[in-house]
């Protein structure tokens, strides 16, 4: 037989128990909902008192839910969904909605994203705040706290919805007029050892591989070279002065190429790649800022 209810517990009460078990940590959901650490283990001892049950297990380096917890968790969440859903509905005509939009991606991702898609968002949905994240490295999105993410198509975690944001791309060699002067132009990738190219360092540590594709045939290279560096824009500058090869995206590429600051090698073995996706997590309550932005994302590559 079950306990009696203490009180009931209210709906702030409720949403801190479910931003702290979706994220584990209440560092991070206290985070979220805009409160101190200490405010929020407050509320999570207030709601144990209330429901007369354990809902966490707490360390001094996890936390996780009780059997209690689980079973409340999957009882909530659909509810606090609908929920949501129906104020939204009520409250989510055109210019009409609120609230905070958080969206973690690459740096050139959220550079096309503010030059594409955010004026006419913010035109059009002034009351909506829009927290945009730079990251070279890819993150778990759902437990960091974001709504979405942007990445390349192959870099998209398959467990997430994806809609396309820009076209297919291409990543190319380019050197500038005086280094190819000076050295004889790469015909195949293997060419490339007797270069100097300019490595890039990845978010994790790691050197970028060159990955090259012609007719089936498929190379991935850590290519010789005496100058890393972690930033796109700098390969492009370090490559313009005359410092090497580089790797990089069309879009970084395009305008000293046109003007002649760089060409481009390698063309051939350098095939077109899924190009940028805003992807979100279809196992949650999708706000109705994110379903607008989204339409937005479809309106403007439709």
């Amino acid at each position: 037989m079950s306990k009696p209810l203490l009180s009931k517990p209210t709906l702030a009460e409720l949403r801190a128990f479910m931003a702290v078990a979706e994220h584990r940590s209440f560092r991070r959901a206290a985070d979220l909902l805009g409160i101190t650490r200490s405010s929020l283990s407050h509320i999570m001892r207030g709601l144990e008192d209330r429901l007369g049950a354990r809902l966490l297990h707490r360390t001094t380096r996890s936390v996780s839910l009780t059997e209690t917890g689980e079973r409340l968790l999957k009882r909530i969440d659909p509810l606090m969904s609908g929920l949501d859903a129906a104020l939204e509905d009520v409250a989510g005509e055109p210019g009409r909605l609120t609230g905070e939009l958080r969206i973690n991606g690459s740096e050139g991702a959220i550079r096309l994203l503010l030059r594409e898609i955010v004026p006419q968002f913010m035109a059009r949905y002034p009351g909506v705040a829009l927290d945009l994240v730079a990251e070279g490295k890819l993150v778990d999105i759902v437990g960091e706290g974001f709504d979405a993410g942007i990445r390349l198509g192959e870099a998209v975690p398959r467990d997430m919805i994806a809609v396309r944001l820009s076209p297919d791309m291409r990543f190319l060699a380019v050197a500038s007029p005086d280094y190819l002067a000076a050295h004889t132009a790469p015909e195949t990738p293997d060419d490339l050892a007797r270069h100097q190219c300019l490595r890039q360092r990845l978010p994790g540590g790691k050197r970028y591989r060159w990955e090259f594709h012609q007719r089936g045939q498929e190379v991935a290279m850590d290519v010789p070279g005496s100058l890393t560096l972690d930033n796109t824009q700098l390969m492009v500058e370090a490559a313009q002065n005359g410092l090497g090869i580089a790797y990089v995206p069309e879009d970084y590429a395009q305008a000293a190429l046109k003007e002649g600051r760089l060409i481009a090698v390698l063309e051939d073995w350098c095939p077109p790649i899924p190009g940028l996706f805003l992807y979100f997590s279809g196992n949650r309550h999708v706000p109705a800022s994110l379903r607008a932005l989204i339409e937005m994302v479809r309106e403007k590559s439709g």
